[in-house]
């Protein structure tokens, strides 16, 4: 995966490029995308991906004009049409989910096919989503994958988390990414999707680990319920992360959209 730079009305755009086929467009959850992530590296063995970073992710300008959720959804198309891409893939996780179901529903006619890993963007009282806010780096891991040990070593690529220089860079990047993203999630992972769903008409595979535990299973059910004519595919021993831990699977899932 290549990254590059294109412009938009607010703000230049990083994104990740690469593979040849079908347009597809990835949008990342708060935790952010690299170069080396394997779902866009089983995405691209079948589709051209475009992974765009939201606005102070990686080494982008951060953006204040974009503050809610419609101008996230409205600047995530003004990035589709930036790279010239006409009805591409549309594939979003957790947060990018979230952002993804907003494109759908905000233009039905430009979504034909539409892959939600397990995205953000509903509530429910009787099981709440666990706050990322609140939860501290050592809790990552147990919280967002299935096997909590393997998750660590992912996150912390082997690194020693205990060396002060690896702490300060990870709470400083991770401020400035959750101060974006939290324009989204916080308090509440929450911003009127449910009644805005009716609208999405394009060919929509739900994808869901079995095992997460930030944002529960249950809410698959929301979703394919709010969609009319979508699929759901659980995926055993996997958690939030389900696109670390089984990207072979989540991508099959996605071609199945054609």
């Amino acid at each position: 995966m290549e990254l590059k730079a294109v412009s938009t009305h607010h703000v230049p755009v990083r994104y990740l490029e690469g593979g040849s086929g079908p347009p597809l467009v990835f949008l990342h959850g708060a935790g952010g995308v690299t170069a080396d992530d394997p779902l866009l590296a089983e995405l691209a063995k079948t589709h051209h991906v475009y992974a765009p970073l939201i606005p102070g992710y990686g080494d982008s300008e951060e953006c204040p004009e974009i503050r809610d959720m419609l101008d996230f959804t409205l600047h995530t198309w003004d990035v589709v049409a930036a790279l010239g891409l006409k009805d591409p893939v549309l594939v979003g996780h957790s947060m990018g989910g979230m952002i993804a179901a907003e494109m759908a529903a905000v233009a039905p006619n430009d979504v034909s096919r539409l892959a939600l890993i397990c995205p953000a963007g509903l509530w429910d009282d009787e099981h709440p989503i666990a706050d990322l806010f609140a939860t501290l780096p050592y809790e990552m891991p147990a919280l967002l994958f299935h096997d909590a040990a393997a998750g660590a070593a992912m996150l912390t690529a082997g690194r020693n988390v205990t060396d002060p220089n690896f702490l300060q860079t990870y709470l400083v990047t991770n401020a400035r990414q959750l101060g974006m993203a939290g324009r989204l999630l916080f308090p509440i992972p929450e911003r009127g999707l449910q009644p805005r769903m009716y609208r999405i008409t394009a060919k929509t595979v739900v994808i869901w680990g079995d095992s997460d535990r930030l944002i529960p299973p249950v809410y698959a059910h929301g979703f394919k319920k709010g969609i009319a004519g979508s699929d759901l595919v659980s995926i055993p021993e996997a958690g939030h992360m389900v696109t670390l831990e089984h990207p072979a699977l989540v991508a099959d899932a996605i071609r199945r959209l054609g």
